[in-house]
């Protein structure tokens, strides 16, 4: 259910600003520990080993899953370890007006445009049109 979430259009309001980012993977990254939390524990290795003697077919289907949902929770820790690198860049665009915030859009740009080209997750296209929306927005 989790993974079948996790593969779904995000469908947000227009409005939304760069913390709305943060949240929205910080929740992912919360679902996707307490997964992994459970996968590692003994009554699952406990099921796996039985089904691992039992030479079962569902091990194959198993591991799929258990890289689909490795791969998403890395993914969410990623993206949250840089949209918290930009909360410096993007704070002003909350608390101050629009001549005030001026000076911190370079750094901003700069460090999405950083962001795009060193994440392993977040350098695709939407994810930085998305990005630059709610900074927009904002």
């Amino acid at each position: 259910k989790v993974l079948a979430e996790n593969d779904q259009l995000r469908k947000e309001a227009d409005d939304l600003g760069p913390r709305a980012e943060l949240d929205y993977w910080k929740k992912k990254l919360s679902k996707f520990n307490y997964l992994m939390e459970q996968l590692k524990s003994t009554d699952v290795k406990a099921v796996l080993g039985v089904l691992t003697a039992a030479k079962s077919k569902l091990l194959k289907k198993w591991r799929t899953l258990d890289i689909r949902i490795t791969d998403a929770a890395n993914e969410a820790k990623d993206n949250v370890k840089y949209l918290y690198s930009l909360e410096k860049y993007y704070d002003p665009l909350y608390h101050s007006d629009p001549v005030s915030m001026l000076g911190a859009i370079p750094g901003l740009i700069n460090a999405i445009k950083m962001i795009q080209s060193i994440s392993q997750y977040y350098n695709t296209s939407e994810k930085i049109s998305s990005l630059f929306v709610k900074v927009g927005a904002q």
